[in-house]
């Protein structure tokens, strides 16, 4: 199976910036989609970024477009996080699939069957 280890989350206050990345191994397993997803308490887990991987396309969620980037290297994917609010609290995911769904479907969390163990990011008013 793809092996995903996240690293980076902590606290940051509003308006700061923080760095997650993904250590992946993907085992000879092809993937169509990688990306981010976060989960607040008590609310579903969500799509944040996509990344394509033959196009290299990105998805954005709304609430994120224009403050998060997304981007990866040989074995490890990325999240820049920049203007970060306190509602981007949560705890984030790294994802991939290997299906086609996600092309069309990239926040879809169901088209995603690799996960990371997760790591939390608060940020401070």
């Amino acid at each position: 199976q793809v092996q995903l280890v996240e690293s980076g989350g902590g606290s940051a206050q509003a308006g700061g910036s923080l760095r997650l990345s993904c250590a992946y191994a993907k085992n000879g397993h092809g993937t169509n989609c990688m990306g981010w997803f976060r989960q607040a308490p008590g609310q579903e887990r969500e799509g944040v970024a996509v990344l394509r991987t033959a196009g290299r396309s990105t998805y954005y969620h709304d609430s994120v477009r224009g403050r998060f980037t997304i981007s990866q290297d040989n074995g490890n994917l990325y999240l820049q996080m920049d203007s970060l609010r306190p509602e981007d609290t949560a705890v984030y995911y790294c994802a991939a699939s290997g299906g086609i769904m996600c092309l069309s479907r990239p926040g879809a969390r169901n088209e995603y069957y690799w996960w990371g163990q997760g790591t939390q990011v608060t940020v401070s008013a």
